[in-house]
């Protein structure tokens, strides 16, 4: 029985693909470098890191990719806290708090930096309903590495049959279903053409599930 649900950040509590995608394509443009609209749906769900260590390689870049890492992430804090109409995703803090309320383990385990993923929960008032967060800038591998979810199974003291994930990528879910958890796919249009296909169960609207569905995955 699911005793431990893990969101991702991006794509799934802030639709913040789409900043990332405006960000990042003012970066490239800069850079004087063409990235074609499906390779960058490829780097969704990846860390920073691994997406501009990428880019870097692919395109013989002077740069060093923390030095664009540091960049996007500047350009990406500054959007948080200067932007008055933020809000989550419609249902996704509903479906947190039902959670939390029926003393499931919630925890965040997002490719994005600690300070963007607290600065995202105070933002929406939601710090207090998830015991841990797991950076994916913290680790070794990437998604769809396992590293990750595992990494948040051992922090809820869950084992990985007892977690389910909710993500938007198709890297996350491939992680999800690698760490052996069964995987909620949420098909968000702006998290680009994502193939969530792996996926235990996908769907369009948080309004769609509810504790009992989850608990019986």
């Amino acid at each position: 029985m699911i005793q431990t649900v893990i969101f991702d950040l991006d794509g799934v509590i802030i639709d913040s693909e789409p900043v990332h995608f405006r960000l990042e394509k003012q970066m490239l443009n800069e850079l004087q470098i063409a990235v074609s609209s499906e390779e960058h749906d490829s780097y969704v769900g990846m860390s920073s890191e691994n997406m501009w260590s990428t880019i870097v390689n692919k395109h013989n870049l002077p740069y060093l990719p923390s030095e664009l890492v540091q960049k996007k992430h500047s350009l990406y804090i500054d959007h948080l806290i200067n932007e008055k109409n933020l809000h989550p995703i419609h249902g996704a803090a509903e479906l947190i708090k039902e959670l939390y309320e029926n003393n499931f383990k919630l925890i965040i385990a997002s490719s994005s930096p600690l300070e963007v993923i607290d600065a995202v929960l105070k933002k929406f008032n939601l710090s207090s309903y998830f015991i841990a967060t797991v950076s994916g800038t913290q680790l070794v591998h990437s998604k769809p590495h396992p590293e990750i979810f595992l990494q948040a199974a051992n922090l809820a003291n869950s084992k990985t049959e007892e977690c389910v994930v909710i993500e938007d990528s198709q890297n996350g879910v491939a992680a999800a279903k690698a760490a052996g958890m069964k995987c909620i796919g949420f098909a968000n249009p702006n998290s680009g053409n994502q193939n969530l296909s792996k996926a235990d169960l996908v769907i369009k609207s948080f309004e769609e599930i509810n504790v009992g569905l989850i608990r019986n995955l």
